[in-house]
């Protein structure tokens, strides 16, 4: 039951700082921010807030800054909409989401091309033996000897 509230107030959490950056800070180093997940500890006195900016590493940096600049002033449009009895401090996580999918696209980028290199290699393969290496059973006529090599040299 604790679980549902913690996700219940992430979620309304997330939304109310989603339409309060949609509404825009007086901060001109905020970019492109994007609120991706917020998890509230069980006693719901503190809330992670992850999020990811689109952009260059600079631009992240100083959207960053301007996070951690408005967190009072974010933590108190918090509090307004909320109706719990204390408000979650907020912490900013930048979130990896985008670095892990670049990962993951590389990687498959990687397997693909292997992959490629291996059914190149396959298409001209032969076998290592024989061309038929299976071991086929005896052939016998009608009058039930054996049609191979090895039954006449038993014979002798």
């Amino acid at each position: 039951m604790a679980g549902e509230r913690q996700a219940r107030l992430g979620d309304r959490i997330r939304v109310i700082l989603a339409e309060r950056l949609e509404k825009g800070l007086r901060d001109p180093r905020l970019g492109f921010v994007t609120i991706t997940d917020v998890r509230v500890t069980g006693d719901l006195q503190h809330a992670s807030v992850f999020y990811t900016v689109l952009g260059s590493p600079e631009e992240r940096e100083a959207s960053a800054a301007a996070l951690r600049s408005a967190t009072g002033m974010l933590r108190s449009e918090v509090g307004k909409h909320l109706n719990v009895r204390l408000t979650p401090s907020l912490e900013f996580i930048p979130d990896a989401i985008p670095e892990n999918a670049d990962h993951i696209a590389d990687l498959l980028r990687e397997a693909r091309e292997r992959d490629a290199a291996v059914a190149g290699l396959a298409s001209s393969a032969t076998y290592a033996g024989d061309a038929d290496p299976y071991v086929k059973p005896r052939e016998f006529d009608e009058a039930g000897e054996a049609d191979d090599a090895r039954a006449e040299i038993d014979e002798d």
